[in-house]
């Protein structure tokens, strides 16, 4: 790929990472903040296996592309999100495939330690020191600007953390959304079972 497509999709990237971080946001902002019911939410609700896998997939396919296409090598931080990564494709695709809804428990705690790697990797890129980030001796840096658009806030751990946000979002709305309510006087009263 030559540099001026790269940067095409860079751009394109950027501007959907942009979207996915204001909508999981506003979704969550809904979820735990907003009213019961709304149209957003029911559509999350609704399609999330086909949105979680749509995702999942698209960031690893985009992964594989920056690594193997364009040359981009992963730091041992990017390597370790993608281990927690893959599996999620796999298990949504699978999920969708017999509508199964139950994929809660198998994907978030893959999501959970992959978003905080991701946080970690962001936060050693936008705010600490080069020198003190845990890179291997293999020459390739996790504080390296491969990717740098929108004034340098879209980079490949941005759009890393980007992916992850939405699909804990996805995750956490399929889970809670629509769930009721429960209380000690409700425990107390079906004697204390489930």
């Amino acid at each position: 790929m030559d540099i001026q497509n790269v940067h095409y999709l860079n751009i394109v990237l950027g501007l959907g990472a942009i979207v996915l971080q204001i909508t999981s946001v506003f979704a969550l902002f809904l979820l735990f903040i907003g009213p019961k019911k709304n149209f957003f939410l029911d559509f999350i609700d609704k399609h999330y296996l086909t949105l979680g896998f749509l995702i999942a997939l698209i960031s690893a396919f985009l992964s594989l592309i920056y690594s193997e296409i364009i040359g981009f090598l992963p730091c041992y931080l990017c390597w370790y999100q993608r281990i927690f990564l893959f599996p999620v494709v796999f298990i949504f695709g699978m999920a969708a495939w017999v509508k199964d809804r139950k994929v809660v428990k198998y994907t978030l705690p893959l999501l959970g330690v992959g978003f905080l790697i991701s946080v970690y990797q962001n936060f050693g890129y936008y705010f600490a020191d080069a020198g003190s980030l845990p890179c291997d001796a293999s020459g390739v840096s996790c504080y390296q600007q491969l990717v740098s658009v929108f004034g340098g806030y879209i980079s490949i751990p941005m759009l890393a953390l980007s992916s992850f946000l939405a699909l804990i979002t996805i995750v956490l709305v399929a889970h809670f959304y629509k769930k009721p309510a429960r209380n000690a006087f409700s425990i107390a009263d079906a004697g204390g079972e489930d």
